[in-house]
């Protein structure tokens, strides 16, 4: 004889949670962009930085091929988007590092706080990139 429980239909329902369930909140959205940015750092920059040592390795030809897509096709367009979103990344990066150290340590975990932790790495990381290019586009 079959328990009561088990003649039931029963729903439907996932197993576990899905990300469709999950409200993004600063901590995710900052979680998130730890790794993009580490990756885009990892990958972009790497070959970037290839390019360029190769470029330089390779003779005068060679460098000017690298200087004219970085600094002058289409008004150096290609230079400054590269160089502001690796900027960007760096600092974002960077933030998020020190605010899961301060996790780590046992800080932080209030909800309160954790959530302004989390708007402040954003923030601070738009604010530093504009900071250095300014400095950068400006002052040098």
């Amino acid at each position: 004889m079959a328990s009561p429980s088990s003649t039931r239909a029963r729903p439907a329902r996932p197993l576990s949670p899905h990300l469709s369930i999950w409200k993004p909140g600063p901590a995710m959205v900052v979680s998130i962009l730890h790794r993009i940015t580490g990756d885009g750092m990892a990958t972009v920059g790497t070959v970037v930085l290839v390019w360029w040592l190769a470029a330089i390795s390779g003779g005068a030809a060679s460098y000017a091929t690298f200087q004219h897509v970085f600094m002058e096709l289409w008004g150096g367009a290609i230079g400054y988007l590269f160089g502001i979103g690796l900027t960007l990344s760096f600092f974002q990066h960077l933030a998020t590092g020190i605010r899961h150290f301060v996790l780590d340590v046992g800080a932080n975990y209030e909800l309160k706080s954790n959530r302004a932790g989390s708007i402040a790495t954003m923030v601070f990381s738009v604010l530093a990139t504009a900071a250095f290019w300014a400095y950068l586009v400006l002052v040098k």
